[in-house]
């Protein structure tokens, strides 16, 4: 029988350095706790101070969470993603179709269709957020108009992230879709 217990298999594996560490720093609170903890008077007062403690330690807590909370009202980003009203981003729109620069010119436009369902408190417009997040938040605002802004939003994302050759043809495809979006929110 102790042969067998000698195997390799039944013999506990080695300690790492964190059950080592978790178990002295356990022993070492349970002889603080039972050293502040006995009895009478001066186990009350323990028991006071450790309350009060730990009620300041979740006030910190509480305290440096709310300040850490994000404010959904406040646009944070550089210069390029602020937020512009849908009128900025359409003049910019213009000027890059003029220079023949497609592909800016329709990242202008689809900001300026967000810009717009922005204003109509139909998306939260937040610079860095995503077309798929966008794409969530109209279809549930807007279910009648939601294919058409995902059309609008595939025509951006072709050009912008596909990197796919974009010109007059996909800006007028991008621009019968958004005038349909907001023809639905009117």
């Amino acid at each position: 029988m102790r042969q067998i217990l000698a195997r390799p298999e039944f013999q506990k594996p080695p300690r790492s350095i964190f059950d080592i560490a978790y178990d002295f720093i356990g022993r070492q609170l349970s002889r603080l706790l039972r050293t502040f903890f006995g009895s009478g008077a001066p186990s009350l007062i323990a028991w006071g101070i450790l309350i009060v403690a730990a009620g300041v330690v979740v006030a910190v807590i509480l305290r440096a969470r709310a300040s850490l909370r994000a404010e959904p009202r406040v646009r944070v980003g550089d210069a390029d993603e602020r937020v512009r009203p849908a009128r900025e981003w359409r003049a910019e729109a213009e000027v890059h179709e003029a220079k023949g620069e497609w592909k800016q010119a329709l990242r202008c436009r689809y900001r300026a269709l967000v810009a717009d369902l922005a204003s109509r408190g139909l998306v939260d417009e937040i610079p860095g957020r995503t077309t798929g997040e966008y794409r969530r938040e109209v279809t549930v605002a807007l279910p009648l108009a939601a294919d058409d802004f995902s059309g609008a939003t595939e025509l951006f994302e072709l050009a912008w992230y596909g990197e796919a050759d974009t010109g007059q043809d996909e800006h007028s495809r991008f621009r019968g879709h958004a005038d349909r979006v907001l023809a639905g929110v009117r």
